[in-house]
């Protein structure tokens, strides 16, 4: 075996610190994370570290079932502050459109904020699509939340009919 002489090790040891800063930046570049919890959240996950905070995510589906969905969403950033788990973002997307949702009108800053959180989840459930186990909800799945969402974003003309106040929230 051949000695390894200290300039080698330096060498080799400065090329495996460049590849890495590279990935890390190329990494970087394709996630764009907005915070530095989505950038750990991103590293976790990407190695399969990620966990959610359960006692959080627990407190924000004890919100939900009782309609304070402003407080269901906080909980649910604090549940999961990557935003990478399916779950907590399916529940984050239902809470934005239960709080939008009116009988005159909705609320479509929040039906657009639901449906990037929906997106969120799709692109984290391992099938492309969540669906959730829970009789409470009318609309268990991504793709039925999504069309609701979506249907409350357009306008067209039975939005002008009276007996619209007397549909029920999904």
């Amino acid at each position: 075996m051949k000695d390894v002489t200290p300039s080698t090790l330096i060498r080799g040891s400065g090329l495996v610190v460049s590849v890495g800063a590279t990935a890390l930046l190329l990494w970087l570049y394709a996630a764009q994370p907005a915070t530095l919890a989505e950038v750990r959240g991103g590293l976790t996950s990407s190695v399969g570290l990620y966990r959610i905070d359960a006692q959080a995510f627990a407190e924000g589906l004890e919100h939900f079932r009782a309609d304070r969905f402003a407080e269901a969403r906080l909980a649910f950033t604090r549940a999961d502050p990557a935003q990478r788990d399916a779950n907590v973002q399916f529940y984050t997307a239902y809470a934005c459109y239960r709080q939008g949702w009116g009988r005159f009108s909705n609320n479509d800053a929040l039906f657009r904020e639901g449906l990037a959180a929906l997106d969120r989840a799709d692109a984290a459930a391992p099938e492309g699509r969540v669906k959730v186990d829970d009789p409470g909800l009318r609309r268990p799945s991504s793709d039925l939340l999504r069309a609701e969402l979506q249907r409350g974003l357009t306008r067209e003309w039975s939005d002008f009919n009276p007996l619209r106040v007397l549909r029920e929230r999904q």
